[in-house]
C-alpha cells in the first residue's frame, strides 16, 4: 500500500475515534505525509481536536489545517455574550491572572491581548477560551515577557522537560540557547513529538522564542 493512502486511512480511523469529534464533514488528503484537513465542523473546539487526533498518527510529517467551523443555527451567541463570558472564564480560572487583559469578539472570532510571564500560560488562555460554546475562532496576541535567565540554566530546564515526558524520546535533540531565543535541532520519530518538544522549550522560564529545526522521520 502507498504510505500516503496507509496515513491517511490511519488518521481518517483516528478522527473517527476521537469522542470529543464528528467527522462526517472532514476531508483529509496527504501528499508526502503532509496531512491536509478540509471541510468544515460544528465547533472550533471540534476544529482543533481534529488537529490533535491527526497529530497522534504514525507517519504525519506536518499538517495544513483549512477546516471551517459552521456553527449549529441553535448555538450561535451575541459576540458581546462571548466577550462577557470569555472574560468572566479567565477571571474565575485556576490560571495565572495575566497583565493588562483585553478580549475582542467578531463574528465569534475572539481576539486576546495583554501580557503573560510564560508562553504557557499564552496557550492556557486560549485553550480555555477555545471551548467556548459559540466560538468560531481564536487570534491569541497576548504577549510574553519572561524574567531574564542565565542561558545554561534555561538549556537544563529544557532537558529536564524532556526527560520527564514519557511519550518523548529525545536522544536525538539538540538544544542551543542565546539570551532568551532557543534552536532544536535534530530528529523525531513522529510529528506530535515535534510539538511535545516545542511546547517544553515554550514553557521554560526565560524563554523569548523558539525555533523549531526538528525532522520528522524514522
Amino acid at each position: 500500500m502507498d504510505k500516503d493512502v496507509e496515513v491517511r486511512d490511519d488518521v481518517l480511523a483516528e478522527l473517527a475515534f476521537e469522542p470529543s469529534l464528528d467527522e462526517a464533514a472532514v476531508g483529509v488528503s496527504v501528499h508526502d505525509g503532509i496531512v491536509t484537513l478540509s471541510g468544515h465542523v460544528k465547533s472550533y473546539a471540534e476544529r482543533n481536536s481534529a488537529e490533535a487526533a491527526t497529530r497522534r498518527v504514525k507517519g504525519v510529517r506536518g499538517l495544513v489545517q483549512k477546516l471551517e467551523v459552521r456553527l449549529p443555527a441553535d448555538i450561535v451567541h451575541d459576540d458581546e455574550e462571548i466577550a462577557r463570558r470569555a472574560a468572566n472564564y479567565l477571571q474565575w480560572s485556576v490560571y495565572p491572572r495575566l497583565e493588562d487583559l483585553k478580549i475582542k469578539v467578531e463574528n465569534g472570532r475572539v481576539t486576546l491581548d495583554g501580557r503573560a510571564d510564560r508562553y504557557a500560560q499564552r496557550m492556557d488562555a486560549e485553550r480555555l477560551i477555545q471551548n467556548l460554546s459559540g466560538v468560531t475562532g481564536v487570534v491569541n496576541r497576548i504577549a510574553v515577557k519572561p524574567a531574564a535567565a542565565k542561558a545554561p540554566l534555561v538549556r537544563a530546564e529544557i532537558e529536564k522537560a524532556f526527560k520527564r515526558n514519557a511519550e518523548l524520546e529525545s536522544s536525538n535533540i539538540s538544544i542551543s540557547v542565546e539570551g532568551g531565543k532557543v534552536r532544536l535541532d535534530g530528529k523525531v520519530k513522529a510529528y506530535f513529538e515535534r510539538a511535545l518538544a516545542e511546547r517544553a522549550a515554550w514553557s521554560t522560564p526565560g524563554v523569548t522564542a523558539v525555533e523549531d529545526r526538528l525532522n520528522v522521520g524514522a
